[in-house]
């Protein structure tokens, strides 16, 4: 009897040391198997992670271009209204015409025929057509659709004619009026342009301005007056009012449509 009660003993004594060395190699295993593999799950992480990455950001890419394509696409009627009009020697490339549009209120637009030098090519300018109206208790002005309409049916433009419109940028200082006026003008000339079949391209002020060299603001309205007086002398009388500047950006932003580059150290300055 005292000799089953001291196994027993024994056995009750040495339990708690069996229990804690297979808790301790079991945690010591398992510390062991996670050192040895979170290196290779991190690495595989990291790369993985690159992988997508890159692939996001060529995917992104991508489908802004499409976006772009889609844009401009939307905006290109190549083909008249009336097919009887479209010859068999007058295709979309054959057009040398380029229109350019402020889209403001008080902006205009321009007209260039011929080869790119402005000396043997044919410019005009016209203000665009507005008409004034009762806005709640005041009198504003407002561009006529119909009067730009009859405008640019006058001009018969071959089909293919490009039309570079200037994109409305929104400032803080004009105001609620000032925004709603600017997206009016905006979408109302690129409805107009693409309903009557012509090809639109928007254009930011940032491009043309840098492209004569007149972005930033050391430079006012003045100096687009003076380098489309420069570029165009046969209009130059049509530029000399400040109020001009509308003109003035019309005919800036169809030469640089047309890929017209101005000498800006020769232009003469204008009063």
């Amino acid at each position: 009897m005292e000799a089953v009660n001291l196994q027993l003993h024994h056995q009750l004594m040495i339990r708690p040391y069996l229990s804690f060395s297979s808790k301790f190699n079991l945690k010591w295993c398992f510390s062991l198997y996670s050192h040895s593999t979170t290196p290779f799950s991190s690495a595989s992480a990291s790369t993985k992670s690159v992988g997508v990455g890159d692939r996001a950001a060529a995917a992104k890419v991508s489908d802004a271009a499409q976006l772009k394509h889609n844009w401009l696409a939307s905006l290109s009627c190549p083909f008249p209204q009336n097919p009887d009009t479209l010859d068999s020697t007058n295709t979309n490339s054959d057009s040398s015409w380029v229109i350019g549009v402020d889209p403001d209120v008080s902006g205009a637009l321009a007209l260039l025929k011929g080869d790119d030098d402005p000396a043997s090519s044919s410019a005009q300018v016209y203000d665009s057509p507005h008409l004034k109206v009762l806005v709640g208790k005041r009198v504003r002005r407002r561009l006529d659709a119909k009067s730009i309409v009859q405008l640019l049916g006058s001009f018969d433009a071959p089909p293919g004619t490009v039309a570079y419109v200037e994109q409305s940028t929104p400032f803080p200082q004009d105001g609620k009026q000032g925004w709603w006026s600017g997206g009016f003008g905006y979408g109302l000339w690129i409805g107009i342009l693409v309903a009557m079949g012509f090809s639109v391209i928007p254009v930011s002020s940032i491009s043309w301005k840098n492209k004569f060299e007149i972005c930033g603001s050391m430079y006012t309205k003045d100096d687009s007056r003076r380098v489309a007086s420069a570029l165009f002398p046969s209009l130059s009388s049509m530029l000399e009012r400040k109020k001009d500047h509308g003109r003035a950006d019309a005919l800036l932003i169809a030469a640089y449509g047309k890929g017209i580059k101005s000498d800006i150290s020769s232009n003469p300055e204008i009063p």
